[in-house]
């Protein structure tokens, strides 16, 4: 097996796209990053998408000014003479305009790939159902403390075409080592990416409807393992991303490299006496150990954050960290709102905003951390099932309060599995309605309680976004405080 790099025709990169016939599909910002890179590139682009609006009529009109074309309100076939196709990472494998027989189809990750020169900066990658961001960030925090020129990028921060462009421009800052966040969908439409290491923190059903199934999703989840030069990182608690390392085809002399929240094995990072520690990157796996850093160096030291910063320094450590940078990255890092976020305590009772917990897998992780629990859930449920859930974390909870659309299936597994449980029904979509539920929850809770929510479900039923529903929360949670209660 090569280096990893991809070779092409003409003297750079950028010359394999010279001259093609391309289509971008999608108007967003990955979108719009891909068209201008490739126009940069000399190739023909035109970006076509399904919506018509002013904001995207603006949008054309500024990217006609640039040599680009654009076609809007027709998502469902490709102009003629296309010879690529490069999509936005939400377009699904099935839909119409990809129905074209002959013709290529890639994401914005591998556009950037094949942008890269021959002294790119290595990629340390990380996919998972969740945690990515987080371990992402962990691991760029951990890259600065080593004193490595670092981004974190993907499905995170600048598009990573912009960064990969600008540094083989000369004109964007150079880096040693990039930190890449990358989802399931970025995955399916990047496959010449060869990471110099790279992780999958969890696998649980997700994203489903975009895959066609759960083994499709494990699929694409297990294409960041493909071509890894070092480390390829599972989580020793969840053996399916250890079968997706055994299924890996990697360059020679990678290794499997797992953490776990207890002792570590050989080969793998874990906890012990309240330190992480390493027994992977050392000279001695059967005998030696590396102290990284202290469980409390982990902010904030759930168990499902212990195991993201396990992930973040195994991909570290894969790239020659050493174990002091781990501590001082670990220290210096702060996780990004919506993550398990301490809002207030008030009469005693902390609350808490894990509205980043869209699904049941990042709802149980998070409701792990804490007990007695007053739980907010609802949302839009995405197909999922709360049965499991609800039995994983009955004995846990002093109450639940509910809200949104599809609260009934919660409900549901709560009166089948957690029946004694107390439980809210609020039935309001109005602004007001976090309000009511935060107020619901007070009255539940007792002192030295939790108020968690971690709602394991979408919140566009009545929000825009997950970060507004957190945001209502924490608001509603500061109405409580400042009325001296």
């Amino acid at each position: 097996m090569g280096s990893g790099q991809v070779t092409f025709e003409g003297t750079r990169p950028a010359d394999s796209f010279a001259g093609q016939h391309i289509t971008v599909a999608g108007l967003g910002v990955s979108g719009l990053s891909a068209a201008r890179a490739l126009a940069g590139c000399g190739a023909h682009v035109t970006v076509v998408d399904g919506g018509d609006d002013d904001t995207r009529r603006q949008t054309a009109a500024v990217l006609a000014e640039e040599g680009i074309a654009v076609r809007l309100g027709d998502a469902d076939s490709l102009p003629d003479g296309t010879g690529l196709v490069v999509t936005s990472p939400g377009w699904k494998p099935s839909s119409p305009l990809f129905a074209a027989a002959g013709v290529d189809v890639i994401g914005d990750v591998e556009v950037a790939w094949r942008l890269r020169g021959p002294d790119a900066a290595p990629w340390l990658a990380v996919t998972g159902t969740n945690g990515k961001t987080t371990t992402t960030r962990m691991l760029g925090s951990i890259l600065r403390a080593a004193g490595l020129r670092t981004a974190e990028v993907g499905n995170i921060g600048t598009p990573i075409v912009d960064v990969v462009l600008g540094q083989e421009r000369g004109d964007g800052a150079t880096h040693d080592v990039l930190a890449v966040e990358l989802s399931s969908y970025q995955l399916h439409w990047a496959p010449s990416v060869r990471a110099h290491s790279a992780a999958v923190l969890n696998l649980a059903p997700d994203h489903l409807d975009w895959h066609g199934s759960m083994a499709a999703y494990a699929r694409d989840k297990g294409r960041v393992y493909e071509g890894n030069r070092v480390a390829c990182v599972y989580n020793t608690a969840d053996r399916a991303t250890e079968d997706l390392v055994r299924e890996a085809d990697v360059e020679e002399g990678c290794r499997a490299v797992g953490f776990t929240l207890g002792p570590p094995g050989p080969s793998q990072l874990g906890v012990v006496d309240g330190i992480l520690v390493d027994r992977a990157f050392v000279a001695d796996r059967q005998r030696q150990a590396q102290e990284l850093a202290e469980v409390a160096d982990v902010n904030p030291p759930a168990p499902h954050n212990i195991a993201n910063a396990l992930a973040a320094a195994a991909l570290a450590r894969a790239f020659g960290v050493p174990a002091a940078a781990v501590r001082d990255g670990l220290r210096a890092f702060r996780p990004d709102a919506h993550r398990i976020s301490h809002v207030a305590d008030v009469d005693s009772v902390a609350y808490v905003d894990d509205s980043k917990a869209t699904n049941t897998h990042a709802a149980e992780a998070s409701l792990a951390a804490y007990e007695p629990v007053v739980w907010i859930a609802g949302g839009l449920a995405k197909g999922a099932s709360f049965d499991e859930l609800v039995a994983s974390a009955a004995k846990r909870l002093r109450g639940v309060v509910l809200l949104g659309a599809d609260r009934a299936l919660i409900g549901e597994a709560l009166a089948r599995h957690a029946p004694e449980v107390p439980v809210v029904d609020v039935d309001r979509t109005d602004t007001g309605a976090m309000s009511a539920v935060v107020g619901a929850a007070r009255g539940l809770a007792r002192a030295g309680d939790t108020v968690l929510l971690a709602p394991a479900c979408a919140s566009m039923d009545m929000f825009t976004n997950y970060n507004e529903r957190g945001d209502a929360f924490a608001a509603a949670v500061r109405e409580l405080d400042s009325d001296g209660a």
